[in-house]
């Protein structure tokens, strides 16, 4: 599995195998433009091979719908619709601030910590997905 945190200005990536429920931030795609976005995509989509693709999404509930809401919606259906692999929104509006913690955490200090935020938040963004579905399973095995 892949998934992405999506940013207007760099969007962060994680990877992970559903069977181990461990994900690992691999990189952060810093392109503005779509051509560029979309072909690095592509890049990791190749080498990796996903069966499905986590977009983190930051829900407002019943809220108007937020800009960057909107956007991370938009970007999870071209992926969907370009690479043809389904594609899961996962809340994501507390992972950016469980990754900057976890990253001081481990002692990363405020340069390094920038670098690697957005695929640190990627990495909660799948770890949540993860969890959500041991515990779907966990629910599943009591019925």
């Amino acid at each position: 599995m892949v998934a992405f945190d999506f940013g207007e200005k760099r969007i962060g990536v994680a990877v992970g195998d559903v069977e181990v429920g461990i994900a690992h931030p691999l990189t952060t795609i810093a392109a503005e433009d779509n051509r560029s976005r979309f072909s690095a995509v592509a890049a990791i989509i190749e080498e990796w091979h996903p069966s499905l693709l986590v977009v983190g999404v930051p829900f407002h509930g019943e809220e108007a719908q937020h800009e960057l809401e909107r956007l991370a919606r938009r970007f999870a259906r071209r992926l969907e619709g370009r690479f043809g692999i389904a594609t899961h929104l996962i809340d994501e509006r507390l992972t950016s601030h469980a990754a900057e913690t976890a990253l001081r955490e481990q002692g990363a200090r405020r340069k390094k910590m920038k670098a690697a935020l957005d695929e640190a938040a990627a990495q909660h963004i799948l770890q949540a997905y993860f969890e959500a579905l041991r515990v779907q399973r966990a629910a599943h095995d009591l019925w």
